[in-house]
């Protein structure tokens, strides 16, 4: 059976054993029906020209889990942020694990998806705001027709969050191969400010597919700064769809680091319904062997007087490929808008691809908008530089693309997590540079 089959005849008995109330169930019903008339994008599709999911697709994922597991912290100690103090919200193969995880009720929600969708003190925060900014597009209506578990986190007006969440899903490989769909929904109100890390693990050579979908709503003059790590196994693969609704003058920004996994689709769509409004996309990629990382954004300016930065880095060995699809749009109302847009990346190997297509879609007559790419190799000068000074080629070469993506990490602004990056971006070199950028 081809997954989209399993998967339409799983709708019936999944919805059988969920309880939820009777407009979730429309939404998830109305969900699954698009999922079966458009059904898995193909290259057909033009935001997924350079992106082929076929050979994911023949594989027999559980859409279902067996049986729950359990972790001990000693096992994965090593994937969480543990230098400081965090909220966790900890899944096992899509179960919630109360044991890694810490949760607060106390001024604020960091809790889950799933009591978010069952209990009536949260209809109407449900009603108000999930599935209000997905798009109706396949892939993300198929996480809302099996939206169960997840993140999700509430943080009321005037509320800073002393110290960041962490949201990581680990898959154990008990499963011959599985597929997982979470859903997050991240609520922050008028003039408060979290930081959230979002990490997605494969602790198995089983192949492994999650497609995620969040969805963040920053109302006036909150702050959301969101970052990605995605350093998986070389069979895990990622589709994450994220989307962002801000209002009048929030802040918003997500930093991608996509160091590993099979393949990685990153969808980032960022709405700004308000003026004043800041909204920043940053990553960095790094992959060799076959991996393939694909970024498409969105940003929507709909308001006057907003801006947006988007700067993406890429770094490709051997036959890895690298997408990125970037869109910038202006309404004709929004005027005195400052977009720029940036994709650069660097080929190490000759059999390595980059396909880049910055795009701007421009309404408005008033506005300062960027957007250009580069795609070459490492400097040969700046290389021989290094080298007459006595250092190795390898770290030589080390050091220049760390210098390529230091205006990436520059903005990260945990400095435990920025100095993880680092050594991250080490280990993926091969070398060790006794330095923070």
């Amino acid at each position: 059976m081809e997954l989209k089959d399993k998967l339409i005849s799983s709708f019936l008995a999944f919805e059988n054993h969920v309880d939820v109330d009777s407009k979730i169930h429309d939404i998830r019903s109305e969900a699954i029906k698009t999922f079966e008339q458009e059904g898995f994008p193909t290259k057909k599709v033009e935001a997924w020209k350079y992106t082929s999911l076929n050979a994911l697709l023949k594989t027999d994922f559980s859409v279902f889990p067996k049986q729950e597991n359990a972790l001990e912290f000693s096992e994965v100690k090593k994937y969480f942020l543990h230098d400081i103090d965090t909220y966790k919200i900890v899944f096992i193969d899509g179960k919630y694990s109360s044991y890694l995880s810490q949760t607060t009720h106390d001024g604020m929600d960091i809790c889950l998806m799933s009591a978010a969708l069952n209990k009536p003190k949260y209809r109407v925060i449900v009603e108000n705001y999930f599935n209000k900014i997905a798009e109706k597009d396949s892939l993300s209506s198929l996480n809302t027709a099996f939206a169960k578990e997840g993140a999700y986190i509430h943080i009321p007006r005037n509320k800073m969050v002393e110290k960041p969440i962490q949201i990581i899903h680990f898959s154990t490989g008990n499963e011959s191969a599985l597929m997982l769909q979470p859903r997050n929904l991240i609520i922050v109100d008028e003039n408060s400010h979290v930081q959230i890390i979002e990490r997605h693990q494969s602790l198995t050579d089983n192949p492994v597919l999650t497609n995620s979908v969040t969805e963040i709503f920053t109302a006036k003059r909150g702050i959301v700064d969101y970052y990605k790590i995605q350093n998986d196994n070389e069979n895990a693969s990622l589709i994450d769809n994220t989307f962002i609704n801000q209002k009048q003058e929030s802040i918003a920004s997500v930093h991608t680091f996509s160091f590993g996994g099979k393949l990685t689709r990153n969808n980032l769509n960022f709405y700004q319904n308000g003026e004043r409004i800041d909204s920043t996309l940053k990553g960095i990629t790094i992959i060799g062997n076959k991996q393939h990382v694909d970024h498409s954004t969105l940003v929507h300016h709909k308001q006057p007087n907003c801006e947006s930065h988007q700067d993406y880095k890429g770094i490709f060995a051997e036959s890895a490929t690298g997408v990125f699809n970037g869109k910038v749009v202006v309404d004709k109302i929004a005027q005195k808008i400052n977009a720029y847009q940036a994709n650069n990346n660097i080929l190490v190997d000759d059999k390595a691809t980059i396909n880049t297509k910055p795009q701007l879609e421009i309404f408005a007559d008033d506005v300062k908008c960027s957007h250009g790419c580069t795609v070459g190799q490492l400097d040969d000068d700046a290389l021989f530089y290094l080298k007459t000074r006595g250092i190795h080629e390898k770290e030589a070469k080390a050091l220049l693309m760390y210098a390529f993506a230091n205006n990436v990490l520059a903005s990260v602004k945990i400095p435990e997590l920025k100095q993880r990056i680092n050594k991250l971006i080490a280990n993926k070199l091969g070398v060790n540079i006794g330095f923070n950028l």
